[in-house]
This record gives C-alpha cells, sequence and structure tokens, in this order.
C-alpha cells in the first residue's frame, strides 16, 4: 500500500530538449528530447517511489483537448496516477539544457483562462483525493493553483488530510498557504527563500541571522515545521522554533528543474520514517543533488 497521496494542481506535460549549446538569435537543434508526465508533486511522487516501490500515488486533473498524451507519458510512470478529467489544455513546459555552459533554461506556455463551472470538477477531485488518503498516511500538495480552482481549494484539500490524521506536507505559498494556515496547520512547509519572504511580507532577500529568526517565529508561532530551500545557498529548517541548516551537495549539474521538488521527495521520505531533521534533511539534500546530474527532472537514478 502507499504511504503517501501527491495532488498536483498544476499538472504538466514536460519536454527536455538537450542541446550541445544553446544560442540567442539561432536556429537550435537538440540532440535529443524526453518527454514525461511532470508538475511539482508528480516529480516528487516519481522520486519518492525511487526511493520505495509504490511509497507514492498521485491524484490530479487533466486537460481534455491533450489528454491522449498526457495517458501515454502516464504509462511510463511505474507508479499509480489518479486523474479528473477537466475542460482545457494540459499545461506544457519545455527544459533546455546547454551542455557546453551547464544551464537549464524553462520555457512554460500559460494556457488561456477556462470559462467554466468547475464545481462538479471540484467535488469529483476531492472525492478522489479523499479515496487515494483512505490509503495512505501522508498528503503532499504542491505547486500553483491554476485559477480555474476555487481560491479556497489548497486550504480544503490541506484540511481534509489533517481532519483524518494525515501528515501534511504543504509546498506552495502566497494566498494559498496563508489561507491554508488559517483553517489548518500543515505539519511542514517546505518553500523557497523569496516565497516565504512574499508570503509572510519580509522584505527580500534577508540577511542569513534575520532569516533563520524569521523562520524560527514563523515555526514557533504554528508549532510545525518550515523547511526554506535557497538554490545554492543552506537550507534553513525549524521545528517548532528550533533552527537547523543542511549545507548544499557540490556536483556538476545537468538538470536543474525539479530539484526542490527532490528534495521535498528525500526530506518527507525520510522524516516519514524517523521523524529526524537532520537526516531529513541530509537525505533531502542528497536527492537534490541527484536531481541535478540527471537529465529527467525528478529523478535521481
Amino acid at each position: 500500500m502507499p504511504e503517501v497521496t501527491a495532488v498536483c494542481l498544476s499538472t504538466t506535460i514536460q519536454r527536455t530538449l538537450t542541446f550541445s549549446e544553446v544560442k540567442i538569435d539561432h536556429v537550435n537543434r537538440s540532440q535529443h528530447y524526453v518527454a514525461n508526465a511532470s508538475g511539482k508533486a508528480v516529480n516528487t511522487a516519481r522520486v519518492l517511489n525511487q526511493l520505495e516501490k509504490d511509497f507514492c500515488q498521485v491524484v490530479c486533473p487533466i486537460g481534455v483537448n491533450n489528454k491522449e498524451l498526457f495517458f501515454q507519458l502516464k504509462e511510463k510512470e511505474p507508479y499509480k496516477i489518479i486523474t479528473v478529467e477537466i475542460p482545457g489544455n494540459t499545461r506544457e513546459c519545455w527544459t533546455l539544457l546547454d551542455r557546453k555552459n551547464s544551464t537549464t533554461t524553462e520555457v512554460i506556455a500559460g494556457e488561456p483562462a477556462i470559462q467554466a463551472d468547475m464545481s462538479e470538477y471540484t467535488l469529483q477531485l476531492m472525492q478522489k483525493i479523499e479515496e487515494s488518503l483512505e490509503q495512505t498516511n501522508a498528503l503532499l500538495l504542491a505547486g500553483s493553483r491554476p485559477e480555474i480552482w476555487p481560491k479556497d481549494l489548497a486550504a480544503r484539500i490541506c484540511a481534509l488530510a489533517s481532519k483524518m490524521g494525515k501528515t501534511v506536507m504543504c509546498d506552495f505559498w502566497g494566498d494559498d498557504l496563508t489561507e491554508t494556515l488559517q483553517l489548518c496547520t500543515p505539519e511542514i512547509v517546505k518553500i523557497n527563500e523569496e516565497e516565504f519572504c512574499r508570503t509572510f511580507g519580509y522584505a527580500f532577500p534577508q540577511p542569513e541571522e534575520d532569516l533563520s529568526q524569521l523562520i524560527a517565529q514563523q515555526s514557533l508561532k504554528f508549532g510545525n515545521i518550515f523547511v526554506i530551500t535557497r538554490g545554492k545557498d543552506t537550507t534553513f529548517a525549524a521545528d517548532n522554533g528550533k533552527i537547523y541548516k543542511a549545507a548544499i551537495m557540490q556536483v556538476k549539474p545537468v538538470n536543474t528543474t525539479g530539484c526542490g521538488d527532490s528534495f521535498s521527495a528525500g526530506f518527507l521520505y525520510s522524516y516519514m520514517k524517523d521523524k529526524n531533521m537532520e537526516k531529513a534533511l541530509q537525505q533531502g539534500t542528497e536527492c537534490a543533488a541527484k536531481n541535478a546530474e540527471n537529465e529527467l527532472p525528478g529523478s535521481i537514478c
């Protein structure tokens, strides 16, 4: 039985194209490319299932207009993906990998706003999530909420999982996070430094000492865990006000897309095993580094 229900509201069809070098104002021909099902929670689920087979299953909406392609990509994933079909398209992203300069460039196609009554689709999604949570011990809700969904949807999903007694990990920010924190207290909030500052009204960036104290204050206020990733800089975390730090691992990057999602996977996997913050931060850091060394986003092998 799976341990984690991962919910992805921003499901993605991801194409990763590898070039010897990417040049602006030139015709760039890729050496090769791969396509895969993606989105923050989908990437995290892939890594969780690489850490332990069948550890996580995904619930996500997909657009009916290009659902056949998503279903083809879904078959490549060796874990369960539960879908709810909605009007419109699943968004598409392109990641450009420059081998010469070791750079990653991501291009995201924003889908036009859909004018549709989403109430029935919202009920279907909530039902699928609840059915999945009945089989698992934790919820991971990661990624942005497209505007077609109700503004309180993220809060409602987290509150449902909390009411069911599940461990809840959030990887989203802004109004969705503040509204969630008003309705329930996720055990783990994992966002990056800029997202943290923008959500809670702090200037960005912050001096390291000030930042660590602000993280501790929010963690103590809510009595939970805050994990703040900072790209190439040390990760800060706090558990009920107690500060932790984890230095990143230096690697030669191939594709940095999905590093934060891979960190989330490693952290959640380890934390669910023994509730040890140092070990969880270490495993998250290792998964992020391994992801950076792979072409496929959200992969450690």
